[in-house]
């Protein structure tokens, strides 16, 4: 890893992104330590602590996240628990429980600035960290990372030290689980160029498939494309960053505070999704939703006064509806009443390939939020209110 002239830090960086692994459910087996090394699930409603069988598991629910036993039996987040029960029935599912993964975010994220003070939140489970004026030894000071986040939870993690956020958070999934990726620009070719270009941060199913298309598939074919065919196909401005983004060029600071203007929370299905057919399922995952838009909330410590949502359909057309409500809310309950509202003023009538819940208008829970309107989201037929004929 390069040395960096302190009177150079916009050109030159030191970067670290740091990932848990496998969060969720990392947490649930401090609590469960018996299941460590099968395959474990977390997803569904909420209540109880006690592990079943995914194939007895009777209801609504998507995965929130899978031990990585459970992913290499083809389970993933976002994956309806019907079609994960299919894919893998023996593989055990716990609930999920977000205040304690919440407490346990806190407590790495704590452990993290007593050594690099620079930090950006970027999630529950992640961060980068501006190393450029900390110890210029890279392995021993990403060890000392990960054995202070280990510490402070009993957890692992994966890190990833670059010049660069983007290259940071490539590195950090080069080795997963629990690895430590060391990246410098002569490693481009050798270890970026042959991955995917969904590797890129930013790069989504649609321009990978637009790229794919062109007969761009990897990071390196992407470097030698020609810019006249990117710009036709993304136009000019685009066309820059993801020239130079398959580069490795990233002049993106590390951003240790700023106010949030929106908190948002969206999902693209694996295959398009119809409002009726697959009503529990876009009902699942809605709910599922609001919950991780609310834990965000409560992480920020903000709270809303905007609530919208956020479709597209199967032709790629989005449209977003939002709702002012009358008073700053925190809660999923509140939430999810919000998105309902939109989806009233939502036609319904086409299959969908992404569904959004967004929180706007934020500020501090103290300034005006309604009292009681923060308990848990309840679960179950008579826990949520249709909208007609579509998604309760």
């Amino acid at each position: 890893m390069a040395r960096y002239h302190r009177g150079m830090k916009a050109l030159f960086r030191r970067v670290a992104h740091l990932d848990m692994d496998a969060f969720y459910a990392s947490v649930e087996l401090l609590r469960q330590p018996q299941l460590r090394g099968l395959p474990v699930v977390v997803g569904g409603r909420r209540g109880g602590a006690m592990a079943m069988p995914l194939r007895a598991y009777e209801g609504r629910g998507v995965v929130t996240t899978s031990t990585y036993e459970a992913r290499a039996l083809g389970v993933h987040s976002g994956m309806s628990l019907m079609r994960a029960a299919r894919q893998a029935p023996d593989a055990l599912l716990l609930p999920p429980n977000f205040e304690a993964y919440r407490h346990y975010s806190a407590l790495f994220k704590r452990a993290l600035v007593g050594i690099a003070p620079l930090m950006e939140n970027r999630g529950i489970d992640e961060v980068y960290l501006d190393l450029t004026d900390l110890d210029p030894d890279s392995r021993s000071l990403g060890l000392r990372l990960k054995e202070a986040v280990r510490g402070a939870t009993g957890l692992s993690c994966s890190l990833g030290i670059a010049a660069n956020k983007l290259l940071a958070k490539i590195a950090s999934d080069l080795d997963k689980p629990n690895g430590l990726t060391l990246l410098d620009s002569d490693d481009i070719p050798r270890r970026i160029w042959p991955l995917s270009v969904a590797k890129i941060n930013g790069i989504g199913p649609k321009a990978a498939a637009r790229l794919y298309g062109l007969g761009i598939r990897t990071i390196g074919e992407l470097a030698m494309a020609d810019e006249s065919l990117l710009e036709q196909a993304f136009g000019a401005r685009l066309a820059v960053w993801l020239r130079e983004s398959a580069h490795g060029l990233d002049a993106r600071p590390v951003v240790t505070e700023s106010a949030p203007k929106s908190v948002s929370r969206e999902t693209t299905f694996e295959r398009n999704l119809d409002a009726r057919a697959d009503r529990r399922q876009l009902s699942a995952i809605l709910v599922e939703l609001c919950e991780r838009l609310a834990g965000d909330l409560a992480r920020k410590d903000q709270a809303a006064r905007t609530i919208g949502i956020k479709l597209r359909y199967a032709d790629f057309q989005t449209v977003t509806r939002d709702l002012t409500v009358p008073y700053p809310v925190t809660g999923a309950r509140d939430i999810l009443t919000g998105a309902r509202e939109c989806l009233r003023r939502v036609a319904l009538d086409r299959r969908l390939r992404l569904l959004g819940v967004r929180a706007s208008s934020l500020s501090g829970p103290s300034d005006g939020a309604m009292p009681g309107h923060q308990g848990e989201l309840p679960f179950g037929e008579d826990a949520a209110r249709a909208v007609p004929g579509v998604i309760t």
